[in-house]
């Protein structure tokens, strides 16, 4: 009875265990600034590689469009 006890206690202590986790999605070792390859998600006169384009638009959309702290009434 009692080895029974821990037989069923030991298998319900396996079925709870972690399951492995294995990441999912799309896994680029690409920079940001190379681009998608889809002309959709691309600006218009911005070339893929441009890294020096790409950071300019970054800050450029840092502090006109979406600084929420430049934009409010003083």
């Amino acid at each position: 009875m009692k080895a029974a006890f821990i037989l069923c206690s030991a298998a319900l202590l396996v079925a709870c265990g972690e399951k492995p986790q294995e990441v999912k999605g799309v896994r680029t070792d690409k920079p940001a600034y190379s681009g998608t390859g889809v002309a959709p998600f691309t600006e218009a006169g911005w070339k893929a590689g441009d890294k020096d384009g790409w950071a300019n638009h970054l800050k450029a959309r840092a502090t006109y469009g979406m600084n929420d702290h430049v934009r409010a009434p003083k």
